[in-house]
């Protein structure tokens, strides 16, 4: 049961590096970048300077992903028939910084 547990979190890892944004630092627009972000399904975090409006501001970097797993209990058979069972993790949120310029 414990080299499962440490397989799944080794996984886990492996897991959230794969995840990393495939967004390029510099879109089009401050606005696109943030919602091509969301749509990977990330929360999106907004570091601003200046006060132009956010159609206005360029992006200066992306940066921070967290991915947030939880330990879910799977149970199945094991051995013998008997009740066993795994943990697994799953995706409960993933965090993303966007830095903006809004200097203008």
């Amino acid at each position: 049961m414990r080299a499962s547990i440490i397989m799944l979190a080794a996984s886990g890892a492996a897991i959230s590096t794969i995840l990393a944004p495939a967004v390029p630092a510099y879109a089009d627009s401050a606005v696109e970048t943030i919602g091509l972000l969301e749509a990977e399904g990330f929360y999106v975090n907004i570091d601003r300077v200046g006060s132009a409006p956010l159609d206005q501001c360029t992006v200066t970097s992306i940066r921070n992903p967290q991915t947030q797993t939880r330990l879910i209990r799977v149970e199945r058979l094991g051995k013998n028939g008997a009740k066993d069972f795994d943990l697994v993790p799953v995706v409960v949120r993933r965090t993303i910084t966007v830095s903006l310029d809004c200097s203008r």
